[in-house]
């Protein structure tokens, strides 16, 4: 066979194999798998990334635990500043005795740090980890909140009661003192607004985050 004989025989099989090509069914051909490959790789891609979600039980039990934390861990900060609120109303109702002015400023100071991320409770409080569901998110905004009012809002109302234990008139303290009381009402109230809001997704009554009223209605703050 010569030359070309040859070339024509090349160019006339390219030819057919390029006409089955294009007459091979939609679904076999190479443009199609290839995109459908690509498209297969991105799904999976997506589904891993999205959030897991569990039974609405294990939400439930998830967000429970994580309110249980929050209660254990913010505990000592809420008896501390409760403690100083009540010896200052001691103080402006005249009633501390001798020996409980001796103890005061001790009793404040440990107080003080019971509130502060040296504590080992405040520590874990802010590194609490919540689930990724929408209740999660919620719970999230309790923790952040929770700590906040321990370590910014109670912090700075037990260094004010301090001040006004041996300085009693200082106008700072008690100026100061009065935005504290307000910042302390204010993030208990949205802490509480949070936990609702995880209880409505959930269908479910978590525990409320165990933050007091301050000062105790009717007591005296000065």
């Amino acid at each position: 066979m010569s030359t070309s004989q040859e070339r024509g025989r090349q160019d006339t099989d390219a030819t057919i194999g390029a006409d089955k090509a294009s007459a091979a069914p939609w679904y076999r051909r190479r443009a199609f798998l290839v995109t459908l490959g690509a498209i297969v790789v991105l799904a999976i891609t997506v589904i891993s990334d999205l959030p897991v979600h569990g039974s609405l039980a294990a939400d439930i039990s998830a967000g429970q635990s994580v309110m249980s934390e929050v209660n254990s861990d913010v505990a000592p900060c809420a008896f501390a500043v409760k403690e100083s609120f009540s010896i200052h109303a001691d103080q402006v109702a005249g009633s501390l005795t001798p020996s409980d002015r001796h103890e005061a400023p001790a009793l404040m100071r440990d107080d003080l740090a019971a509130c502060s991320f040296t504590d080992n409770s405040i520590f874990d409080l802010s590194n609490i980890e919540v689930p990724g569901s929408a209740a999660g998110k919620r719970l999230g905004d309790v923790v952040d909140t929770v700590t906040l009012w321990a370590t910014s809002d109670a912090l700075g109302a037990i260094s004010d009661l301090r001040m006004l234990l041996t300085q009693p008139n200082d106008a700072s303290a008690k100026h100061d003192l009065a935005s504290r009381e307000r910042a302390l009402a204010s993030d208990r109230a949205a802490a509480l607004a949070d936990i609702s809001a995880a209880d409505q997704i959930l269908s479910a009554h978590l525990p409320e985050p165990g933050v007091p009223t301050l000062p105790d209605p009717g007591s005296p703050t000065g």
